[in-house]
């Protein structure tokens, strides 16, 4: 079976966009695949200044991927920081990788000019390095990306091949795929751009966590158009072409189809706001469930982490033994 492995930072509270677009299909890949899915909070320490605020993301999160519907039992879920192989590994591809790779990382330098006046960690810059063991820890085999990730396994890829060059074949080539489709939620203020925890407003963005009421009257303020008319077209109508992907997204259909059973702006509103409330009811109530039970949470994670932690294990100690390093 292919072994699959997606992972996600705890910098935030998940919104419809990450859900309808990526975790959805997580949900039905764990049936599919030999599904590995990491909460990599090792790399928010690059942006972490205070104390405590990733674990309680972390734990957090964690709850949510559950509450989504990722069965422990099936998929691996697991905390970065919990497989202490993963910084252990990640050091070994420090040693392996070039200066000159790291500095040519499109998302250092971008990341990097941002914060040009403030404090940029070292852990920014090698940041590639950690990712690179992340993925060959599990002899992945596919790693689904988007085009601005692709740098990222296109280098732990180069790392993989110099290893084994230098040291014999040790470690598993991961491919980038592209992930099943999954619907594209822009933000309902600013329907040209995706739904993002980074926009300048929360006000067309929606998180699972919200309260219906809440739900409701961000799409109520959807941003639509001036004309009257009910149709699917990103090009010329995206605020309504929106709402239209985001009420199939949630209760089936097709947006074409959908859109000739609308002749006004308002009852499209409603209805999307109320299949999005709908669709969260289930999530909110088992991620209240567990956040209320850090015990079981914990224990749930704990089962991730030994099964993450058998894979992980061998694979570390295969690298040890292929460079020579003495066992304790």
């Amino acid at each position: 079976m292919t072994r699959v492995l997606s992972c996600i930072q705890p910098t935030g509270d998940v919104h419809l966009g990450n859900y309808l677009g990526a975790l959805r299909n997580w949900v039905i890949g764990q049936h599919e695949c030999d599904a590995f899915h990491g909460i990599v909070d090792l790399h928010s320490l690059t942006i972490t200044t205070e104390p405590g605020v990733v674990g309680d993301n972390t734990l957090r999160l964690a709850a949510m991927l559950f509450a989504v519907g990722l069965d422990p039992e099936i998929a691996t879920v697991f905390v970065q920081s919990h497989v202490p192989e993963h910084p252990q590994l990640g050091w070994i591809m420090e040693c392996t990788v070039s200066y000159g790779e790291l500095s040519r990382m499109t998302q250092f330098k971008d990341k990097s000019a941002k914060r040009e006046a403030e404090f940029i960690s070292a852990g920014l810059f090698t940041y590639p390095a950690l990712q690179a063991a992340d993925i060959l820890l599990y002899d992945t085999d596919e790693v689904p990306v988007g085009e601005d990730q692709r740098q990222h396994i296109e280098i732990t890829r180069d790392i993989a091949e110099r290893f084994n060059g230098r040291f014999g074949q040790t470690f598993v080539m991961p491919k980038p795929v592209i992930p099943r489709a999954g619907a594209r939620v822009m933000d309902l203020q600013d329907p040209t751009s995706k739904m993002s925890k980074s926009a300048n407003s929360e006000a067309g963005l929606v998180y699972l966590l919200d309260e219906p009421a809440a739900v409701l009257k961000k799409f109520k303020r959807a941003v639509t158009d001036s004309d009257s008319e009910v149709r699917y077209d990103r090009a010329e109508k995206p605020g309504v072409s929106n709402l239209l992907e985001i009420l199939a997204a949630t209760t089936g259909g097709t947006p074409e189809t959908l859109a000739t059973q609308y002749t006004q702006y308002g009852p499209l509103k409603s209805d999307t706001g109320e299949a999005v409330v709908e669709m969260l009811k289930p999530i909110q109530a088992r991620y209240h469930e567990l956040i209320a039970d850090r015990g079981e949470l914990a224990r749930l994670l704990s089962t991730g982490a030994h099964k993450a932690r058998a894979v992980a294990s061998v694979t570390y100690q295969r690298a040890c033994d292929a460079i020579g390093l003495i066992r304790s």
